[in-house]
């Protein structure tokens, strides 16, 4: 079974771009930074055999519109409610940065059902994104290979620690170099503004206390860094009534890559108790 694609204007005019898949109760699905929507049809075929699942392409990527001058988590909320209101849906799952955005719907307008899988939450400055004026220059100036280094490096998204900044260099070259390479060199210069918003709202958690959907956060027990499980279960403390769940031998990128039947199944779950 395909995927079917459709777009809608958010409420400042920008067209958003999405897939769709399944019959069911609506699900709109939120990819992560750097990531497309075509990278979730794996995760969307699964979840289309009790849902009506619905993949945005999020601004700056696909067919959607860009970021555009006024840029922000509020911005990304328009989109999706777009896209609810156009298809009915009112759950929500999100991954990554897609996470954090989804829980910002939900601080918006109650959903029936979210989950999110690590999402990019920074909670009491644990992410150091001191590294983003330097990305973004470096961005600006046409570069690719070394802000994603930079990028991967300063986030703690590879298992060498602190390796010489060489070494990123090289890996991110040969990725860059791959098959998926020139998509992400496209999609490269929405991360610094999504970066930014990730440390603008850098808290206590507390704003997530206002959630009021019944929430389940997701992690793998392989991610890193290392502390991204155990700031999700903060989060997950924090949202009233929330459920966490650690899923052994996962990675960051299970929904997208690596394990999308099993993060699936317990989308399906959480959702069929709403």
């Amino acid at each position: 079974m395909g995927m079917t694609a459709s777009r809608v204007a958010s409420a400042d005019g920008t067209s958003i771009s999405f897939l769709s898949a399944g019959t069911g109760p609506g699900l709109v699905v939120l990819p992560g930074n750097n990531r497309r929507a075509r990278h979730y049809m794996e995760l969307a075929l699964a979840l289309s055999a009790a849902h009506s699942v619905h993949v945005l392409d999020r601004r700056g990527r696909g067919e959607s519109g860009p970021q555009g001058p006024g840029y922000g988590i509020d911005r990304e909320v328009d989109d999706v409610l777009a896209v609810m209101a156009h298809t009915g849906a009112d759950r929500v799952f999100g991954h990554s940065y897609g996470g954090l955005v989804a829980l910002h719907v939900a601080l918006r307008q109650p959903v029936r059902s979210l989950v999110v899988y690590e999402p990019g939450v920074s909670l009491h400055g644990r992410f150091d994104l001191s590294f983003l004026p330097e990305f973004a220059r470096r961005v600006q100036s046409g570069q690719r290979v070394r802000p994603m280094a930079l990028f991967l490096r300063r986030m703690g998204l590879l298992p060498f620690g602190k390796a010489p900044a060489f070494v990123y260099i090289g890996i991110t070259a040969l990725v860059l170099a791959g098959k998926e390479g020139a998509e992400m060199r496209r999609m490269m210069p929405t991360t610094a503004a999504e970066i930014g918003e990730v440390a603008r709202l850098d808290s206590d958690g507390s704003r997530y206390r206002e959630i009021r959907s019944p929430t389940l956060v997701l992690a793998g027990d392989r991610s890193l860094p290392a502390f991204l499980s155990s700031m999700c279960e903060e989060l997950a403390g924090i949202i009233p009534g929330a459920r966490y769940e650690l899923i052994a031998g996962l990675g960051h990128n299970a929904p997208d890559n690596d394990a999308p039947a099993v993060v699936a199944e317990r989308i399906t779950a959480a959702m069929a108790q709403s």
